[in-house]
């Protein structure tokens, strides 16, 4: 089993026609992701990637038509709040975005209405998912991780990228891996993915990628010590950032002496998490 997107995951991509979409689509059918379905309003008939993947005008077409459960969104900031409704009223289950740049109010409002809606967000601003040699939904590289038991949920791509490829060389796998985006706002939080993981039975021990501003890794602290029964590992990026600098993502920024890297830290620790002082570290840590 795994979590959120496996080998029956049938994705339309939002923006499909655009540069992003065409080429990751392309990376996504190569990893073996069932692409059933592009969209692009007035390219409707068309395909793309060699009469592979059919183009329609809007979601509700293509869900139609294909039987998509699953949206992942190539479209430019000012259009990606209107692409996540419209696939929400589509009937997709779970909407992928990696938009960046969208207006946290823009997000606030998105979220809510899936909520209302029960439709799974991932993302905004987020690398997607990854589900190894089953499918992998956004720009996760596919080559770097390998099948295992081992849980990942990240607000940052980059280090998720290097802690998949550090377990890879010692021979550990991924159940899923999960990024969930750096901005302040986002559609699935650590401690939905966490809930998750500690139900899913292929998972046996969690990663937790996070990193400064913000709370969500100490409220993920709280959830672990009273409902999480697997063993959780953790990193969390930015202890030298100095207050009031942003770091990467919207959302890491200190402001205030809170969300610094040492109180995320000390919560986790305090909720018997093993924490990492360097990425490569995590790897060693989960081998035990």
């Amino acid at each position: 089993m795994s979590i959120l997107v496996d080998k029956d995951t049938r994705l339309v991509v939002q923006g499909i026609t655009g540069r992003e979409g065409l080429f990751h689509s392309k990376e996504m059918i190569e990893y073996g992701t069932q692409v059933v379905a592009g969209t692009r309003p007035g390219k409707g008939g068309e395909w793309v990637l060699g009469g592979k993947v059919p183009v329609f005008d809007s979601v509700q077409i293509a869900v139609d038509a294909t039987e998509a459960n699953t949206s992942v969104i190539f479209v430019p900031a000012r259009f990606a709040p209107d692409a996540m409704l419209e696939a929400a009223d589509a009937g997709i289950a779970l909407i992928v975005c990696l938009t960046e740049l969208i207006p946290i109010q823009d997000v606030m409002r998105v979220r809510q209405y899936l909520e209302n809606k029960k439709v799974r967000l991932i993302g905004p601003n987020c690398p997607g998912l990854l589900t190894p040699n089953e499918a992998k939904v956004g720009i996760i590289p596919g080559n770097i991780a390998i099948p295992g038991n081992i849980g990942i949920v990240s607000r940052s791509g980059t280090l998720t990228y290097e802690i998949l490829f550090a377990l890879k060389e010692k021979d550990l796998g991924a159940s899923t891996c999960v990024g969930i985006g750096g901005d302040p706002i986002n559609g699935t939080n650590f401690i939905e993915c966490l809930e998750m993981f500690e139900d899913d039975p292929q998972t046996d021990k969690i990663i937790l990628i996070g990193e400064i501003g913000g709370k969500d890794e100490e409220k993920a602290a709280d959830y672990i010590s009273t409902n999480m029964t697997k063993p959780v590992y953790a990193f969390i990026a930015g202890k030298t950032a100095p207050p009031g600098k942003r770091m990467g993502h919207a959302g890491a920024i200190v402001e205030g002496g809170e969300g610094t890297a040492a109180k995320k830290i000390k919560a986790l620790e305090t909720a018997g998490v093993l924490v990492a002082n360097h990425p490569e570290e995590i790897a060693e840590m989960v081998q035990g």
